[in-house]
């Protein structure tokens, strides 16, 4: 038997890829949430002071749009300021949003100083303009277990909001991520999500739910947060809405238009595309293909592979463009598999570093949404 210390679970399930699935509650699905007279917040309240936290070290390509928000605690108002910064970005002193160009290929160290009445603090930060994205484990906030195919353009605004309010962003949570049921379906219980998949150029059709998708994202940046999105290689989704099969290229190329930093490809219906073929060469062809698409585009997007670790994922998911990969099944909302999950991830550390990480799923905070 195996023997894995506290440490390295600990280090897998709170931190490598931590995704919070609910940190919005909404009418929907109240039914399920817990009948307590009050909440009960257990971490510990931020000092006044200033407190700058997030990654050290942080990767983007060259030429494209650059967005970064400085995780800080502390009493607002804070007043920011980056010494080293390099031409082509630039600082706004009350929010400490950096946003602008990335520069040309190499290493820029930074210094951040946050000021406020009460103190100041400061801390080294290195901008490294290369070809590796997500130097450290992407961090963030995924509806799925919150609210599954319930899902709308509203909802997405107020995870952004509550992840500015509840304090998530001033410790590095970044990305508000909307996974299924976004697109339009061929049938679903809810006729609001039923259309045409393409419009007449082949362009993927956001369902009614979702009007104005660059609007969304424009409103996640507007926090200095990042925006992702999901779909599927297969035909359809797991959740039987339009996936993007025979219409890759296209779909990525509206994704960065829409202006997306992250992208989640879900293996879903491919398994009836790819059929009896258990090759690893078919269990790669789909990612490898999004990942070279994905790294043509002119802004940076996070890929994760949702594949389920067929293949040892582990093993080649670097190779072809993935920065996270699932290595095993769903969490599930009954929150039995996560030790399952950790020693998994566990197993194969060595295979988690810079820009390349081991998925776990995501982990459940707050209420779920049961459909």
């Amino acid at each position: 038997m195996k023997k894995y210390s506290v440490a390295s679970i600990f280090m897998i399930v709170a931190f490598f890829f931590s995704f919070a699935a609910n940190a919005t509650s909404n009418n929907s699905g109240k039914e399920n949430q817990p009948k307590t007279d009050q909440s009960e917040i257990y971490t510990p309240k931020p000092g006044p002071k200033p407190r700058i936290n997030g990654p050290l070290v942080y990767g983007c390509r060259p030429g494209h749009p650059f967005l970064y928000r400085i995780p800080c605690q502390g009493e607002r108002p804070i007043r920011f300021s980056v010494k080293g910064l390099p031409d082509g970005l630039q600082l706004d002193p009350s929010t400490g949003i950096i946003t602008g160009t990335v520069p040309a290929k190499g290493e820029y160290p930074l210094l951040i100083q946050a000021v406020n009445s009460k103190g100041k603090a400061k801390r080294d930060f290195k901008l490294v303009s290369g070809d590796k994205l997500a130097l450290t484990p992407p961090m963030g906030w995924n509806h799925w277990y919150a609210h599954y195919d319930r899902i709308t353009d509203k909802m997405m605004r107020e995870a952004a909001d509550v992840m500015i309010s509840s304090g998530m962003a001033d410790v590095g949570y970044n990305y508000v991520n909307i996974d299924d049921c976004w697109m339009n379906a061929p049938r679903n219980k809810d006729p609001k999500r039923v259309g045409p998949l393409r419009d007449d150029r082949g362009n993927i059709v956001p369902n009614s739910y979702f009007p104005d998708m660059k609007g969304l994202t424009d409103y996640i940046h507007a926090k200095g947060l990042k925006a992702g999105i999901y779909t599927s290689p297969g035909t359809l989704t797991c959740g039987g809405f339009a996936g993007a099969y025979q219409h890759e290229e296209q779909d990525a190329g509206q994704f960065a238009e829409w202006g997306f930093d992250f992208l989640k490809y879900d293996w879903c219906s491919y398994g009836k595309i790819a059929g009896k073929d258990k090759s690893l060469e078919a269990f790669q062809k789909p990612y490898r293909q999004m990942g070279s698409i994905l790294k043509s585009l002119n802004r940076d997007m996070v890929f994760n592979l949702c594949q389920y670790g067929m293949g040892e994922v582990w093993k080649w998911g670097g190779e072809v463009g993935g920065h996270c990969w699932r290595t095993s099944g769903d969490l599930g909302f009954e929150l039995d598999r996560i030790f399952d999950v950790a020693l998994k991830n566990s197993e194969h550390r060595q295979y988690s570093k810079p820009g390349e990480w081991n998925d776990p799923d995501y982990i459940q905070i707050g209420w779920i949404g049961t459909a």
